[in-house]
């Protein structure tokens, strides 16, 4: 069973089709020059390792005012000129590539973010759902992950905490075709994958995104 460690791969598979690239946010390699234009299109961005999982290494950027401010777990560092900003983010990442994505509002319970795995396998010539979860990130933190603190609950029932009942269906009805239009893109791309986790980011308008999609889900 293949499996593809490098998030910029599938995000670029992703990207390659029209159909999918409208759920994708914003995302580049990481360079310096790469997140100065970042930062001046969106009001914040998360950095990420290329390859890696469990939420570690992963950063919030910001443009606030007259200051950045970087935020990994729960501490967060101000920088007063955008040359600090990146010495400083230098100084917290692990010396590997990373990307730079869009950050996206996520809608929240009980104040925490809140973000959506699926996972499907394949099984003989079909995909199947394995499980569709909720997780809503430890208070104080802006990642959701489990190994992180994060709390798993049932994908639906999130969707019905967060919005009205019709518009929740609507959501996991667009979250479950979106994945069946995702996989074949992944498939013709990278022969081989047997299973496949997508994560999901919904903000508070209900707009769907494409976070991450791993082919060694947990």
């Amino acid at each position: 069973m293949r499996q593809l460690a490098s998030k910029w791969l599938k995000t670029k598979a992703l990207l390659h089709h029209p159909h999918t690239a409208v759920y994708i946010p914003d995302t580049c390699l990481y360079s310096e020059e790469q997140l100065r234009m970042m930062l001046r299109r969106h009001a914040f961005v998360f950095i990420k390792p290329v390859k890696g999982g469990g939420g570690n290494g992963v950063m919030r950027v910001a443009r606030e005012r007259r200051e950045y401010t970087c935020t990994r777990m729960e501490n967060t560092y101000r920088f007063n000129h955008f040359k600090a900003l990146v010495a400083g983010i230098n100084a917290l990442r692990i010396q590997r590539p990373y990307l730079i994505q869009q950050g996206i509002q996520l809608a929240r319970i009980q104040g925490r973010p809140v973000d959506y795995r699926v996972k499907v396998v394949r099984e003989g010539q079909n995909w199947v759902f394995r499980a569709v979860v909720a997780r809503q990130a430890r208070p104080g933190l802006v990642i959701t992950n489990m190994c992180k603190g994060g709390t798993l609950m049932k994908g639906t029932k999130a969707l019905r905490m967060i919005y009205p009942r019709r518009l929740a269906i609507r959501k996991q009805r667009e979250i479950a075709d979106l994945t069946l239009r995702c996989i074949p893109v992944l498939e013709r791309r990278f022969p081989g994958i047997g299973q496949l986790g997508f994560d999901y980011g919904l903000d508070p308008n209900g707009r769907v995104w494409i976070l991450e999609v791993n082919t060694r889900p947990q």
